[in-house]
This record gives C-alpha cells, structure tokens and sequence, in this order.
C-alpha cells in the first residue's frame, strides 16, 4: 500500500518523464546497447505470440512473486526472512528511484518508433491515458521491477533447493527480461539499473546461518551429586561385583 501510494505520488511529471526518456534513449544509442526494437519486431512476427507476451507481463508478475514467498514461509523459513528482506530493500529503492527520476517508458516515446502492444492487441494492464491513469504510474519505468523481482525468485529459489534442475529457474527472469523490452514497456538500461540495485542488496543483506546443531547434555543434578554419564559404564566381564583385592566377601 505504501509502494503503491508512492507511484501516484509521482503521478504528474509528465514533461519531465518524457525528458528523462529521451537522455535514457540517447545514451543507450550512444553506448551501443542493442535497440529495444529488435526484440519486438521478433514478438511481432506471430500475433499469438506478441499476446502472450502482453499476458505474461500482465499475469506473472505478482502471483509468481507471491507464490514464492509463500512457499518459502511454509518450506524455508530462513529463506523466506532473507528473501523478503531483499525484496522490501529493492521496492524501498525503486520507489525513490520513480520519485527522483520520472521516466516514460519506450511504448511512449515517439523517437523510439516501438508499437504499444498491450494497447494493440491486449490485454493491457494500464489506462489509454498515461497522464491521468489513477490505477498505475505510467512514467515509472526505472527500474524495472518486473525484473528485479523475476531475479530474486530465480536466485531465491535455486539458494532453497538442490535438485540438480534448479538453475532452470532462471528462465523467468530471462523470459521477462525479453518481455518487458519486446512489449516497450521498460529499456534496456531498466534492468541493468534494478541489477544494479540487486547486487547491492545481497552484498548487505545476507543468508542467515542455520542454527548449528546441539548435543544433548545430561540435566545437572540439584543435590550436588555429580551429573551421570549419557552412558553408563558397563561391568568388566569375569569380575564379581562382590569382588575385593584382599579376597575379602563384603
């Protein structure tokens, strides 16, 4: 609720988004990253496709995330506690991030020339009308929290488990990676910045240490008497318990 009253809180920066996109398209040409366009004309080729693209940005993105924390509460408790961590440090960070940096995102840049496919062809999660859609920020584009969350999933997800197909896990930040670029709905530089952002938060915040594990001890005695042994002591074989060194019979 609180992430969710910060993004209209930066609702209203129009001008200065649409500047922001602008210096974010330039330096991308001007470091050589791969146009965003690419990967959307491939989606475009098959309308099925470019659909499920617009459903899998639309669709996944929180109940996956939920999904996992979940799990990790009922399965892996100490993952679950340094999982949610990181994931409340990179929304905290996000937030000040769209309120610092208003950013529209490529579908709505016209220097970019990318079709807005979820307006197209649906679904679509957002109004028609970016400067005045009250149910999202439109112009909160960097960073890309769609990506960010798809990572801490994966590397959640394959820190919990051991089986030896966990690192397919990271086919869904992969996926949404080409998702949210081929859709327009984030830059390049988008998930590089939440990457950024990510590597910071496991350097400070790390996986707890399990518990180590205690061997039980016998209780004191209250009388004073010593503690007995965990394990008595047993007879020598052939010896009579009656049996003194002076032959004596007691």
């Amino acid at each position: 609720m609180i992430y969710k009253l910060g993004r209209q809180v930066a609702n209203g920066h129009v001008d200065e988004a649409y500047r922001n996109a602008g210096h974010v398209w330039d330096f991308e040409r001007s470091v050589h990253l791969p146009g965003e366009g690419a990967v959307q004309s491939l989606l475009l080729h098959n309308e099925t496709l470019i659909r499920l693209a617009n459903t899998y940005y639309a669709t996944v993105h929180f109940p996956a995330t939920l999904l996992f924390l979940v799990w990790l509460y009922w399965r892996r408790p100490r993952h679950y506690v340094w999982s949610r961590r990181i994931l409340a440090a990179l929304t905290g960070a996000a937030l000040a991030l769209h309120l610092l940096f208003p950013l529209a995102p490529p579908r709505l840049l016209a220097a970019a020339g990318l079709v807005d496919t979820a307006q197209v062809y649906g679904p679509s999660v957002y109004g028609e009308t970016p400067a005045t859609d009250s149910m999202a920020n439109q112009f909160a584009a960097m960073p890309s929290l769609h990506f960010g969350w798809a990572v801490m999933v994966a590397v959640g997800l394959i820190a919990a488990t051991r089986t030896r197909w966990r690192r397919l896990w990271l086919l869904h930040p992969l996926i949404t990676l080409l998702v949210i670029v081929g859709t327009a709905n984030h830059y390049w530089l988008d998930s590089i910045v939440v990457s950024a952002l990510l590597a910071v938060a496991f350097a400070a915040l790390r996986l707890p240490r399990a518990d180590p594990v205690r061997s039980r001890l016998p209780w004191p005695s209250t009388t004073g008497e010593a503690a007995p042994s965990a394990v008595p002591y047993a007879a020598a074989p052939g010896a009579p318990a009656t049996y003194t060194p002076t032959g004596a019979r007691r």
